[in-house]
């Protein structure tokens, strides 16, 4: 059985990483480069860094911050916001980014994921899919999730993965922020339906959450933010708490 992945989110907006209920109403978590460092040593197995404003305000990936937090880590870092080229992929890479991750770019042009996986390989590529529960639909969101598309979720998902998606990392935005627990439903049907790593985010509250996410959402690995930003669960008592369940995590 492949181990379970434990990954901290850092959300970057003006330098500083924010969290919000919802994708509305955003505070401050703290400085990202000292974010970053706090996890690898407590034994995150990778991160996430997501530009969340870049899409919407039509610009890069802040470059620089990028170099910084790959100077104070030594585990697998994915990138994302605003990334839309081959050439932006390039430049991340360069700066230190180990995967990337594209949203918004890929609703609007699908045939990018073909273009970066073949250039970059699909291990590197991770599409995220931000996705609203309407009735019994799930709906895709794009530009952080204030755009509704024509796209639903499952069947985005599998074409992705079609055209050289490495993983998924699924954002429930009816769950992201409230910590009432993960979208368990939604997660294990994507386990089902396609056959790359789904990382579930959205919802993370407690350790159980976490347990349910892998035992019932039956997901790959299981990202949060604020928990571990704010210290509400620890990094190593999560870890130990998910060997005490049976859960094989590194």
């Amino acid at each position: 059985m492949v181990a379970k992945r434990i990954i901290p989110c850092l959300d970057i907006k003006n330098g500083r990483t924010v969290k919000g209920i919802n994708f509305q109403n955003l505070v401050d978590a703290g400085n990202p480069v000292e974010l970053a460092k706090r996890y690898a040593n407590q034994g995150a197995d990778e991160l996430v860094f997501l530009d969340i404003s870049a899409t919407l305000e039509e610009r890069k990936t802040t470059r620089n911050m990028v170099l910084k937090i790959a100077e104070q880590i030594n585990i697998p870092f994915t990138v994302g916001g605003g990334i839309s080229s081959v050439e932006d992929v390039d430049v991340l890479l360069k700066h230190g980014a180990d995967k990337i991750s594209v949203n918004s770019s890929v609703l609007r042009d699908p045939n990018l994921i073909n273009r970066l996986s073949h250039k970059f390989g699909s291990q590197c590529i991770v599409v995220a899919i931000d996705a609203k529960q309407i009735g019994e639909d799930w709906i895709v969101y794009s530009a952080g999730g204030t755009i509704p598309t024509k796209m639903e979720l499952f069947e985005w998902a599998k074409e992705v993965e079609l055209r050289g998606a490495g993983e998924i990392l699924f954002t429930s935005m009816s769950h992201d922020g409230t910590k009432k627990g993960f979208a368990h439903n939604a997660l294990y049907r994507l386990s089902k339906e396609v056959n790359i790593p789904i990382i579930a985010s959205g919802g993370a509250g407690t350790s159980q959450h976490f347990i349910d996410v892998f035992t019932q959402g039956k997901a790959d690995a299981a990202l949060a933010a604020s928990v571990f930003h704010f210290n509400e669960i620890p990094l190593i008592s999560l870890k130990e708490t998910l060997k005490m369940n049976h859960i094989k995590v590194r």
